[in-house]
């Protein structure tokens, strides 16, 4: 016997989790729609080589690859095996797998860019809501299998898509009602502080120690940037930038002064003063700790947290990145986008109560089953009913009636109908509100437009 269980990281949904996650994703949907965002959706898996090197090593080591077909055949074996080798010494071999889950929803929408480049419209401003998948030890918050939300601009270098993203991800989240912090920070600045250190090649270094912050502290960021070669003045530096603090104004002002001489640096604080200020009404904050810590982001970089009642970190992100249909041998193609982290927003609207009562309600009638004499009518009565919209459903079983109204109750059902036994086209019927002394006696062929007017 096969005890049934699901691998860890993802999880089953029922209807009212299902339900839950709808009303999110219509929400975010609706704000993207209104933007003027199109919808997209790419295969779950893609080529190996199209997602490797786009995300990191860390990145790298996350990806579920897929083994190739075929690898017991005769003539596959010794490859398989020279490919398992290869594997266990840290490599990736397409003797053994040339195809990956999606990491994320970015690099396959850059892929899609440049495959279709010569059929689509300039700015190109696409959204997709699709499932992705990495190979991370589950924990609170963090899945193997969870859904992304991305809206992204591509063909454009205008800030004034930073700015719309800002208020993109305001107007969703108010939709929620949830009282997020929408943070943001420039890659340029974070280029420019490696310059003032002298170790611009360790800029990704010095930004995946940074991206770490929050989690490990101050002191662990500074031993891991000594351990990685850096000297006691270049980290100094870096703690002397990461504690700039105060408003936003008070923060570009101390960057104006930290930077005069470098030029990224001048060129970064420019485009953070735009988005800042044209974004204003929708409270953004300057993080300068904040790094993300993605190869492939060059400009202006996004995160969301929620509020500081639930312990959940980040539930958005996303950037400018200049280049990456390059990655594809297309150049010259600037995008920004952002990402909405659905599973974890559901947690946390979960976690604050914010998910009313009437989501979970899917049918709004039960006609009840009083035998084989009046079955037919009934049946034909929720016919009608599903015809006009609404959400009905006869209990197909000739069970006790208790059992019919506690199946009711339990479907959360609001109103149940009822024929006596010896209703007929012409007869009455009662309409009942669960769980109250309210009810109606009317005719039959007044049903419907009587549950409307309800």
């Amino acid at each position: 016997m096969i005890k049934p269980g699901i691998p860890q990281g993802t999880r089953d949904f029922s209807a009212s989790v299902v339900r839950r996650r709808q009303f999110i994703l219509e929400n975010i949907r609706s704000v993207f729609e209104t933007c003027g965002y199109e919808p997209l959706e790419t295969p779950a898996m893609e080529l190996l080589e199209t997602l490797t090197g786009k995300y990191g090593d860390e990145g790298d080591k996350l990806m579920f690859k897929i083994l190739n077909n075929g690898l017991n055949e005769p003539g596959n074996i010794d490859k398989a095996k020279a490919g398992f080798e290869n594997v266990l010494s840290g490599k990736s071999s397409t003797d053994l797998t040339s195809r990956a889950l999606r990491y994320d929803l970015t690099i396959p929408f850059a892929r899609f860019v440049v495959m279709n480049r010569g059929t689509l419209s300039f700015p190109y401003k696409r959204y997709q809501i699709q499932p992705v998948w990495r190979a991370d030890r589950p924990q609170k918050g963090r899945y193997r299998e969870f859904t992304q939300c991305d809206a992204d601009v591509v063909g454009s270098t205008s800030l004034w898509n930073e700015v719309e993203l800002v208020r993109i991800y305001r107007n969703a989240f108010n939709n929620l009602g949830l009282d997020v912090s929408i943070l943001i920070n420039n890659r340029k600045i974070l280029s420019a502080l490696a310059e003032k250190c002298n170790a611009s090649d360790n800029i990704t270094q010095i930004t995946i120690a940074i991206d770490k912050l929050e989690k490990i502290g101050i002191e662990k960021v500074k031993e891991e940037l000594l351990s990685r070669g850096m000297s006691s003045e270049q980290v100094n530096i870096i703690q002397h930038f990461l504690n700039i603090s105060g408003t936003n104004n008070e923060k570009l002002a101390a960057l104006d002064e930290l930077f005069k001489d470098i030029e990224m640096g001048k060129k970064g604080i420019e485009e953070l003063r735009f988005v800042l200020e044209h974004a204003e009404s929708s409270n953004p904050t300057l993080d300068l700790t904040l790094a993300r810590g993605l190869d492939y982001y060059t400009g202006t970089i996004f995160e969301v947290k929620a509020p500081d009642t639930v312990k959940m970190g980040s539930i958005g992100g996303g950037g400018r990145y200049d280049n990456l249909t390059g990655l594809f041998g297309v150049d010259g193609l600037s995008g920004v986008g952002i990402s909405f982290g659905v599973d974890r927003i559901y947690d946390v609207m979960d976690t604050l109560g914010l998910f009313t009562k009437n989501l979970e309600q899917s049918l709004q009638v039960l006609v009840l089953n009083y035998g084989e004499s009046v079955a037919h009518i009934a049946a034909a009565i929720t016919y009608d009913l599903q015809q006009a919209g609404i959400a009905a459903m006869f209990y197909p079983d000739e069970a006790k009636i208790d059992k019919q109204f506690k199946y009711a109750e339990k479907r959360l059902i609001p109103y149940v109908l009822i024929l006596d036994e010896k209703g007929d086209k012409q007869g009455t019927a009662v309409i009942k509100k669960l769980n109250t002394t309210i009810q109606s006696e009317i005719p039959i062929n007044s049903i419907v437009s009587h549950l409307q007017n309800l």
